[in-house]
């Protein structure tokens, strides 16, 4: 059966939730066998130790980017009509939503994809995150904290369109797009060549999960072709799908089915089997009180800065990143800088000198520590 009789079989609405959960499967799958988290690879990048996470990011990230812009240059891919081109951004939200996501991201120790796939892994640190970001995101479209993230992004906007577009913004074409995400996969291949640890999974699951990304888009396309015109090319990205399926749980009537309706299952499922396969399922919880009150502190900040952002690390790093939207590079570079910033305050307050508490043994009288 041919897209085209599937599309008038079950409606545009199911074929995308079925893509979703295609690219999805893939994303939570490859994810979890690679350890794939940008906080990871900041982490290593600010430390100067430039190691097998940081080597899977920009796997990913440099794969994404060069089949997205291959299949732009092949006619396969029409990228004008996404949301992170064609519309209206916000360049101040852009950059203060992806420093804000950045912290966030090193409170909880994993950004929203990370959360998604360590969830499916049984550790609850990262599904009560998970919960809590997705509240905060929907507070940030439609809620409480709404007002302030329309009063942010409205210091700095950016028409839709050639302006959004980095590479029409600085007059090169995709064949440069395409170059660039060369440079970055030369990075990978520099760093890995140097690292002692070169996993199977580090390139199969890396390079694999950067593809599924690319998937997303093809997928997305190939309906909106079918559909002419209407359904929209959409990406992998978790904010907005995290917030919609809160909804979906509590309100009725719910939203839709969309792509974003099988993306979330289908990256669980992905990373359940991926846990399973590789013998890492096991229920983990908090530690301690200090631990769960950064979690909640650092999904508060991620929620709010995603959608203030207009993406999280993958729906605005890589996915809005491949297409190159100006508006998720600086989000990019915010969360970055952000993360980094916040590590190196953490690493400060943590490791300060400290005295031991002196006891008084009951038995002898003696002063221990």
């Amino acid at each position: 059966m041919s897209m085209a009789q599937w599309v008038e079989s079950y409606g545009h609405d199911w074929v995308l939730a079925v893509a979703g959960a295609g690219a999805g499967l893939m994303f939570g799958f490859m994810g979890q066998r690679s350890k794939f988290c940008l906080r990871a690879a900041v982490i290593e990048f600010w430390h100067r130790k430039f190691g097998e996470k940081l080597i899977v990011w920009l796997l990913a990230f440099s794969s994404a980017v060069i089949a997205v812009q291959a299949m732009i240059l092949l006619g396969w891919l029409d990228t004008s009509s996404a949301r992170q081109i064609a519309s209206t951004g916000s360049l101040s939200g852009a950059l203060v939503g992806g420093l804000i996501f950045g912290a966030g991201m090193i409170l909880t120790r994993g950004c929203a994809s990370r959360l998604l796939v360590l969830s499916a892994n049984g550790n609850l640190r990262a599904l009560l995150s998970g919960l809590i970001f997705a509240v905060a995101a929907q507070s940030a479209l439609s809620g409480a904290l709404s007002p302030l993230r329309l009063e942010i992004s409205s210091w700095w906007l950016v028409e839709g369109g050639p302006s959004r577009d980095l590479l029409a913004r600085l007059g090169v074409g995709h064949g440069f797009g395409l170059a660039m995400g060369g440079i970055w996969l030369l990075a990978a291949l520099y760093f890995a060549w140097y690292s002692p640890k070169r996993s199977f999974w580090m390139w199969i699951g890396g390079i694999g999960t950067g593809l599924s990304v690319a998937l997303a888009w093809g997928l997305t396309q190939w309906v909106a072709t079918e559909t002419f015109g209407e359904a929209q090319i959409q990406g992998v990205t978790f904010s907005g799908p995290s917030a919609d399926w809160l909804m979906r749980v509590v309100k009725w009537p719910a939203p839709g089915l969309d792509f974003g309706f099988g993306l979330m299952p289908g990256v669980f499922l992905g990373s359940f089997l991926g846990a399973v396969l590789g013998r890492e399922w096991k229920l983990e919880g908090f530690k301690d009180g200090y631990s769960m009150r950064r979690y909640i502190v650092g999904a508060i900040f991620m929620g709010f800065g995603s959608m203030l952002a207009g993406g999280c690390a993958v729906g605005a790093g890589v996915t809005g990143g491949s297409i190159f939207a100006i508006t998720a590079w600086l989000s990019l570079v915010g969360m970055w800088i952000g993360a980094g910033l916040t590590d190196r305050l953490m690493d400060s307050t943590e490791h300060k000198p400290h005295q031991h508490p002196v006891n008084i043994d009951p038995g002898n009288g003696l002063r221990v520590p």
